[in-house]
């Protein structure tokens, strides 16, 4: 895991995106925010259980499925079983030790 402050994400609405095998965050303290930072370290293990590229197939799809359901992108993003997986258990920084392999399809 390579952390790395990017200004192009101050353009985006986000603090923080994994994109194995970096997380990038938005602000420098944002390297210090440990619920952010274990987050993306869920993503990145998510994206290693598939293989990376069909972490994001399935990402993009899911994405989709729930955009033209609610009609809503904010909403659309948080139901992704990824990210459901990912806000669930961002303040428990004992997870990655004891989680199961592919446990984000608890949240499907």
């Amino acid at each position: 895991m390579i952390i790395v402050c990017q200004k192009p994400l101050k353009k985006l609405k986000i603090n923080g995106i994994a994109l194995f095998p970096f997380i990038f965050v938005r602000k420098p303290e944002d390297k210090e925010n440990n619920v952010l930072i274990n987050h993306e370290k869920i993503h990145l293990r998510q994206q290693l259980e598939l293989l990376i590229i069909f972490f994001y197939i399935f990402y993009v799809i899911e994405y989709y499925y729930h955009f033209f359901k609610l009609k809503d992108a904010y909403l659309a993003y948080r139901n992704i079983s990824f990210e459901k997986e990912a806000y669930a258990m961002e303040d428990d920084f004992s997870y990655l030790k004891k989680r199961k392999l592919w446990n984000f399809r608890k949240y499907l």
